[in-house]
C-alpha cells in the first residue's frame, strides 16, 4: 500500500498523467471555436445554395407565366409565392422573350445569419413567349 505524505512530490507518472490531462483539456479548448466556425461556415454554404435554388425556381415560373401571356402582375406574384421572403421579383417582355429576375437576401435557417450583414442571391430565367391565338 502507498501512502503519500504532503510533504513528498507525488510519483512521475501521475505528474504526468495530470499533465497530459491539461493538454487534451488545452486542445479541446484550442479546437472548439474552430468547430463551431466550420459549422457555422457550413450552414452557411447550405442556406445559400438553398436561397439561390428558390430564386431560381421563382424567376423560372415567372418567366413561364409571363410568356404564356399571363399579366405581369399575375407572374409576379406567382414568382413571390414560391420565392424566400424578402425577395425583389421582376419581368420584362420584350419583342419574343420574357426575362424574370429575382433578387432574394441570405437569412439561413431560423434567420441565423441576420446579423452577419445581407447577402443577396440572383437568380434570372429566360422564356420565349408563346404564340397568341
Amino acid at each position: 500500500m502507498h501512502h503519500h505524505r504532503p510533504d513528498v512530490a507525488p510519483p512521475r507518472r501521475e505528474r504526468r498523467a495530470a499533465d497530459e490531462r491539461g493538454a487534451v483539456t488545452a486542445e479541446a479548448a484550442m479546437a472548439l471555436p474552430v468547430l463551431v466556425l466550420f459549422t457555422l461556415a457550413m450552414a452557411w454554404l447550405v442556406s445559400l445554395g438553398v436561397t439561390q435554388v428558390r430564386a431560381l425556381d421563382a424567376a423560372r415560373e415567372v418567366a413561364r407565366a409571363a410568356a404564356r401571356s399571363d399579366s405581369a402582375g399575375t407572374a409576379t406574384a406567382l414568382g413571390r409565392r414560391v420565392a424566400p421572403p424578402g425577395s425583389r421579383v421582376s419581368v420584362d417582355v420584350g419583342g419574343d422573350l420574357v426575362v424574370a429576375r429575382v433578387s432574394a437576401p441570405v437569412r439561413g435557417p431560423g434567420g441565423l445569419f441576420g446579423a452577419l450583414g445581407a447577402h443577396t442571391v440572383e437568380a434570372e430565367a429566360v422564356a420565349a413567349t408563346e404564340p397568341r391565338s
